[in-house]
């Protein structure tokens, strides 16, 4: 089956083909950046507006890379939430429109199960880096869902099946890192900035405490706005030399901040990992892609870590596309009443 996957939950307008759920055939990714830089952040407006101006395009260049007419397209899937609303409207009647003229099935995913999906896939010859078909990971496993609105940790039974067993109390971990940068006016998007930083400085220039959770059942929780405190409102107290300032300086507070920030999600996935018993972990979204974390996991001798390629840790349409083949591989189907939704409530610890 070969599926039009198309991804407009924040402010990347993609598309995708995937031919039965991990063949990936052409993925199309609209980046934005250039026209939220000014802002440091995405506008919702822009975001939204520049997906209306960009989808039609972005889909045909989608089928042009995998060389299909729209008639060969035998299913559509597309992001309805979690996201800005205004962005994943457009993406999603977009999606609908084209299931509707063509006679097709359609289905409505979830942003952030496509994004637990994206280990999945296969590359074949869209010109992305991806695991062998042999060596997908398999269900039951640990999820790290990682980006700039969610931090998760998850059991995964099956593509639709996730149980939540820690989230953030508060910040998400890719806010930390766009705040961060934001402060010291380091660039953006911050988390490629911040991980690009840090491979000059010191990481223990600065030593900022991880949050106390060892109360009240919060094992594998996660939490982000005192490390951001610490670092935009109290650098000095936790400076363990002195500053060498300039670009060093900003390397120095970058490798530090990070080395943190991915020792909080590691205690609280190594948690996840000893209660359950589960030595394989997926790792998605946009955070996926830093350094820092993939070498850490990489170390880990018990634990059998996925990671997407990077082209496939950000948003895009392929992982839409490939979790959308197994829902109507399945049989399932979204009426077209279906509308966007930016929260999902799921995604909380039971």
């Amino acid at each position: 089956m070969k599926v039009l996957g198309i991804e407009s939950s924040c402010d990347e307008c993609a598309a995708s083909v995937v031919e039965d759920g991990t063949r990936i055939l052409s993925n199309v990714v609209a980046t934005q950046i250039p026209f939220h830089a000014a802002y440091k952040g995405v506008v919702p407006e822009i975001a939204s507006r520049k997906h209306t101006e960009w989808i039609y395009s972005v889909v045909q260049e989608a089928l042009d890379r995998a060389g299909l007419a729209p008639g060969e397209i035998e299913g559509v899937a597309a992001a309805s939430r979690p996201g800005l609303l205004g962005s994943l409207i457009v993406g999603l009647s977009f999606a609908k429109a084209f299931a509707w003229a063509r006679g097709i099935p359609f289905i409505a995913v979830d942003h952030m199960l496509a994004h637990l999906y994206a280990s999945q896939l296969d590359c074949g010859d869209s010109g992305a880096r991806g695991h062998a078909g042999a060596d997908r990971p398999a269900y039951p496993f640990l999820g790290l869902l990682v980006s700039g609105g969610h931090s998760i940790i998850c059991r995964a039974g099956a593509f639709d099946d996730v149980t939540v067993l820690g989230t953030t109390l508060d910040d998400a971990v890719g806010e930390a890192f766009d705040k961060v940068a934001k402060h010291y006016g380091f660039g953006y998007p911050g988390g490629a900035v911040i991980d690009r930083l840090a491979q000059s400085g010191d990481a223990d220039a600065f030593r900022f405490p991880l949050p106390s959770l060892h109360k009240g059942g919060h094992r594998c929780d996660l939490s982000y706005s005192g490390l951001k405190n610490a670092v935009i409102n109290q650098l000095e107290q936790f400076r363990t030399r002195p500053s060498r300032g300039g670009e060093a300086e900003k390397a120095d507070i970058a490798a530090s901040f990070q080395k943190t920030a991915v020792a909080i999600l590691l205690r609280g996935l190594f948690n996840a990992a000893a209660d359950t018993g589960l030595t394989t972990v997926v790792a998605g979204g946009g955070v996926a892609a830093n350094s820092c974390l993939r070498a850490l996991l990489a170390g880990r001798k018990d634990l059998r870590c996925f990671f997407p390629p990077p082209e496939l840790c950000g948003d895009n349409g392929a992982m839409i596309a490939g979790i959308g083949c197994r829902y109507l591989e399945r049989g399932d189907v979204s009426p077209l009443s279906v509308t966007a939704s930016a929260r999902v409530a799921d995604f909380k610890r039971n």
